[in-house]
């Protein structure tokens, strides 16, 4: 039996080593000028942008906003009120964060304040118009290109409540199986060390238990829908997007990486080439950073099995499992600095930064916040979403779009509801799949005491739950009380689904990889085992 003490000292050497490794890499960027960008411009303060239906101030966000709680309540809250009441998860202050960043580098906004977290009947809006989401156009790229899926729907496949059988739609994996196969097989070589426990821990996941490749193959995917886009012309043209975005900083339309085939990057060439390449070698790093964020949550949740074996911690040691994962950190970190891309460094970064503040909001949030379907969302995001979206919109860079293009935004988007779907579709298998089945413990969630999508709205139907909720189930019987609650609900489940069929559904109405994009969430949301 592991002492507390002992636990506390490894759970605090691992989040640190994640923050550091974040906040470096950062700093790195921040140290000297990067030429890929120009000064940025102030946004006019008052201007108002048209997207598409819908128009929104491009001053920060006013007005009221709602927040979807276990109590639901039906007051309208300030924004202002709101804010202060939500913890911040940020692991550095907002001093620290100006004392970074430089006249020319990116000033990331978070996905959850560009792009639609909950539907309008629990709270949720389109956010405002800013650098990150001002392209969101779903005309642009469809000129010539047949649309095969509009007007398809989730709910026409079985299992959602339609006939039609999954099998009819192309397998998103097999889709590109043969061009994945090269960066699989070196990946376990990049990770190689001379040290042979370490290096033996390094490569466990990616020999053994390697999962679906889930991250790599939507990475894939994306590469080559991307190519298939050519790269907006964003000044030359009077009827261009940044004519009509002016207010806009101009590092939004920078960022892309200098593409040297004749003719630019198409799908008949992209194949095979360097593009194709650094967009293979993205998909490895994402890997890296997802395997050591599971090696390092391992420790710190002292879990005994992942992906249906033992954890590496159990395998080897606490010692060796933490040391492994700051290794895979390190690798990662040294094969982005050769994509030489420094708009896809900072992004990337600032995903792993993503990752540590997730861990911190699951660890920190307040009690009464553990009752609101926005803090638990948010959480999702930073822990699981963030790392996909911003491998999305890196994706697109290196195919040659500007960070605010159409394209790059699309990839974003895509990536964030792609990540919330694939996270709340994992925690209903929370509740209805056997462990086997999952690879890791079944209910494992609240034996962290962790409150997930079923959980929050059964605590919507059943007040006497909030307490439970609260206090993460610490109390003896709190967990049978609150499984005995969920499976008495009527709706919780259904619920947590259709929540996920939002995210799932919510793009394909209007997104320009319409077709990509539904072939992933559908079979994500009806075929996807949660050890990927």
């Amino acid at each position: 039996m592991k002492n507390s003490s002992q636990n506390s000292r490894i759970r605090d050497a691992t989040m640190r080593g994640r923050y550091v490794v974040a906040a470096t890499v950062l700093a790195l960027l921040n140290a000297g000028s990067v030429s890929g960008f120009t000064a940025p411009q102030p946004f006019a303060p008052h201007s108002v942008v048209n997207m598409g239906n819908h128009r929104s101030d491009d001053h920060p966000r006013s007005g009221c906003r709602h927040l979807m709680t276990a109590t639901m309540s039906n007051e309208k809250k300030e924004s202002k009120k709101a804010d202060e009441s939500r913890p911040n998860p940020i692991v550095v202050s907002a001093e620290a964060e100006a004392l970074s960043h430089s006249e020319t580098t990116i000033k990331l906004t978070p996905s959850f304040d560009l792009f639609q977290m909950l539907t309008e009947e629990e709270g949720g809006s389109i956010p405002v118009t800013r650098s990150g989401n001002a392209l969101r156009d779903d005309t642009i790229l469809k000129v010539g290109t047949p649309d095969t899926l509009e007007g398809l729907q989730l709910s026409d496949y079985v299992g959602l409540g339609g006939k039609t059988k999954i099998e009819t739609l192309p397998d998103p994996f097999k889709m590109v199986d043969k061009e994945l196969q090269p960066f699989s097989d070196s990946i376990k070589e990049l990770v190689s060390t001379d040290q042979p426990i370490l290096s033996m821990a390094a490569k466990h996941f990616f020999e053994k238990r390697h999962g679906k490749r889930f991250r790599p193959t939507i990475v894939q995917l994306m590469a080559k829908t991307v190519a298939a886009a050519t790269p907006e012309n964003l000044f030359d043209d009077e009827n261009n997007a940044a004519s009509h975005h002016a207010d806009l900083p101009e590092w939004a339309w920078s960022g892309a990486s200098e593409i040297e085939a004749e003719g630019g990057m198409t799908t008949s060439n992209h194949q095979g080439s360097e593009v194709w390449r650094k967009q293979g070698q993205l998909g490895q790093i994402v890997e890296m950073i997802h395997v050591a964020s599971l090696i390092h949550d391992d420790v710190l949740d002292e879990a005994d099995t992942r992906r249906g074996g033992e954890a590496v911690h159990k395998l080897y040691s606490n010692k060796v499992a933490v040391l492994a994962g700051d290794y895979l950190l390190a690798r990662a970190s040294v094969l982005l600095a050769r994509l030489e891309n420094t708009a896809v460094v900072q992004i990337m970064a600032t995903a792993l930064e993503s990752l540590v503040a997730g861990e911190i909001m699951q660890l920190k949030s307040p009690p009464k916040t553990l009752l609101e379907m926005e803090t638990y969302l948010r959480k999702s995001y930073y822990k699981t979403a963030s790392l996909i979206c911003y491998a999305c919109r890196s994706t697109a860079l290196l195919g040659g779009h500007a960070y605010g293009s159409t394209v790059a935004t699309a990839c974003e988007e895509f990536g964030f509801h792609l990540g919330l779907a694939y996270q709340i579709q994992d925690d209903i298998l929370d509740f209805t799949a056997a462990a086997n089945v999952l690879g890791k413990p079944a209910l494992a969630d609240m034996d962290l005491g962790l409150s997930t999508a079923p959980i929050l709205y059964t605590a919507q139907e059943y007040s006497q739950l909030r307490p439970l909720v609260m206090r993460r189930f610490k109390e003896k019987g709190d967990k049978q009380t609150a499984l005995e609650y969920l499976y008495k609900s009527d709706t919780a489940m259904d619920k947590a689904r259709s929540l996920a069929q939002f995210h799932a559904q919510v793009r394909n109405d209007w997104l320009v990889f319409r077709n990509v994009f539904f072939y992933v969430l559908t079979h994500l949301v009806l075929c996807t085992s949660p050890t990927m």
